[in-house]
């Protein structure tokens, strides 16, 4: 029997609908990993138009200081024998760190032949030009 895949969505904050709190609501995952604080968007103008299922914005974002750490650890998380059927990785709009992010785990998950699921719930939505994110 194959394995089960594992499903991989990026996601924006901004774009979630909000709990009781106000808070926006990541999607249901086995580990969410919020990228808001921990990587800087990567808004270089030559990319400002794409979207992280682009190779440029790909490498823009694995170039961000601690995007390769965050890449590994996943890699190893979701490698885990019986680990996650569910990984979601937000950021402030969904579009670009996450987007890249998620690409970039599946490439390395396959490589390992794990099968994966991906879904892009906001990279199709303009981008956020909003602060704190």
């Amino acid at each position: 029997m194959p394995p089960t895949p594992i499903t991989l969505t990026s996601f924006g904050y901004l774009h979630q609908p909000t709990d009781a709190d106000g808070h926006p609501a990541p999607p249901t995952a086995d580990r969410i990993e919020d990228v808001r604080e921990r990587l800087r968007d990567p808004a270089a103008r030559d990319i400002l138009d794409l979207d992280g299922r682009d190779p440029r914005v790909q490498a823009v974002v694995l170039a961000t200081p601690g995007a390769p750490e965050l890449l590994d650890n996943l890699t190893a998380y979701a490698l885990i024998p019986a680990g996650p059927r569910r990984i979601a990785i937000g950021c402030a709009g969904g579009k670009d760190r996450v987007c890249a992010l998620v690409e970039l785990l599946a490439q390395r998950l396959l490589e390992h032949r794990v099968p994966v699921t991906v879904e892009h719930l906001h990279a199709h939505l303009p981008r956020v030009l909003k602060a704190g994110g």
